[in-house]
């Protein structure tokens, strides 16, 4: 499963600058070379420079969205991360899932010797040298991240996240030859035509709907300012497909992106989900305690047991203080019949009441993410895990103190 995740980001190291893969596309009297670049490879910056160099370009265009454009060039920004904000605002996962992902694409990159995204530093870099403007073509990473998490079922989402769990754990180095053979161009072609084959709605989300968007970005860029000559520095797993749309494309841009850019609307029936368990469960509280308070009190009890129990020994895993995992055995058995407030709020609050993050945290959080240990050494990375692992085991044990309340009730009968 780490290999799912290295397809996705990482292309290529040895290739030659001449051998690169490449496509240009004629759009009326418009030129649009893209160049197929790898995220962890010195070769694919220095094609990218040479070609900046040598080349009569009038714009380029990056496989960045304004977001990833700020993060390349601030890279200190996790150092001003409001963990509160993050928490209270649902994307801890999100949060987790891009440091795993950076952290595996950085251990690629300090084993051959180059910084994630220089090709992408180099197109930038070179382009304000040379006053050319700079056309952010990718969709925002957050719609993106939405529109595959709707697109895939939850069941299908726990195997994505075991597949990052496991990227974040398995320390292997990556044989070159590996990563020459994924550089290729057909190579690649079948390897995204076999995902896309087992994971169809997946990979819809997440390259094939961005090579739309791009495709009508850039479309749309012509268009509107007139560019006649291109350089399009992109990944080289979306080149064929984006390439495909420039030549495809019949509809107006605008009416491409503007579906591309809807957020998956939300459906309502999941939000009652939590509160009927919550009256499941109090419904078999009352049921015990009609039959006898001897039964009701030993229902509470299993409740509360179980599921503070779970709860504290996720917070135990991510090797949370003492009197946070004391929390965490208090404050599930309440927050579990309360769908507003989660157990991992409760916990992450304490933990950062307990062991307050330092500045050196935050600016240390993505080089500590890349090995193991540093998830826990890391006290904001730390506080991150305490808030998934209680969550986790605050939600296991809901599930499991409701099958043995209506087990003894069953029992009792």
């Amino acid at each position: 499963m780490p290999h799912l995740f290295y397809d996705f980001f990482n292309r290529s190291h040895t290739m030659s600058t001449e051998t690169q893969p490449h496509k240009t596309v004629h759009i009326h009297d418009a030129s649009i070379e893209l160049l197929g670049t790898a995220h962890v490879s010195r070769v694919s910056a220095d094609a990218v420079s040479s070609r900046l160099e040598s080349g009569n370009y009038d714009a380029v265009a990056v496989e960045l969205c304004p977001s990833r454009y700020n993060a390349l060039l601030d890279p200190d920004a996790l150092a001003r991360m409001d963990l509160f904000q993050v928490m209270r605002e649902g994307k801890v996962m999100m949060v987790v899932a891009s440091l795993a992902l950076g952290a595996y694409q950085q251990r690629l990159a300090d084993q051959f010797g180059i910084e994630p995204g220089a090709e992408q530093r180099a197109a930038i870099r070179i382009a304000k040298e040379k006053g050319l403007p700079i056309l952010l073509i990718d969709r925002e990473i957050g719609i993106t991240l939405k529109r595959v998490s709707a697109a895939v079922p939850w069941w299908k989402r726990m195997t994505l996240l075991t597949g990052l769990a496991m990227s974040i754990v398995v320390d292997e180095e990556v044989s070159e030859e590996e990563i020459e053979r994924l550089k290729e161009g057909d190579m690649l072609e079948s390897t995204f035509g076999q995902f896309a084959n087992e994971e169809k709605a997946l990979f819809h989300a997440l390259i094939d709907e961005r090579d739309q968007y791009m495709a009508a970005r850039l479309r749309e860029d012509i268009e509107n300012d007139g560019h006649k000559n291109i350089l399009v520095v992109i990944g080289a797993g979306h080149l064929q497909g984006t390439a495909g749309y420039l030549s495809e494309q019949t509809l107006p841009p605008r009416e491409v992106i503007q579906p591309l850019d809807q957020l998956p609307q939300k459906k309502r029936w999941p939000r009652l989900i939590p509160w009927i368990i919550v009256a499941v469960i109090i419904s078999g509280f009352i049921i015990g305690f009609i039959r006898s308070p001897d039964l009701g009190w030993q229902l509470v009890l299993d409740w509360v047991l179980i599921n503070g129990v779970l709860s504290a020994l996720g917070a135990l895993l991510a090797a949370a203080h003492p009197l946070t995992i004391l929390t965490a055995f208090v404050a599930a058995p309440i927050t579990s019949l309360n769908p507003t407030i989660g157990a991992g709020m409760v916990t992450a609050a304490a933990e950062i009441y307990l062991r307050k993050p330092k500045i050196g945290d935050f600016s240390t959080l993505k080089q500590d993410t890349t090995r193991l240990i540093g998830w826990w050494k890391n006290r904001v990375s730390r506080t991150l895990l305490v808030f998934l692992f209680s969550t986790l085991g605050s939600a296991a044990g809901t599930y499991i103190a409701g099958f043995r309340i209506f087990g003894r009730l069953a029992g009792a009968e």
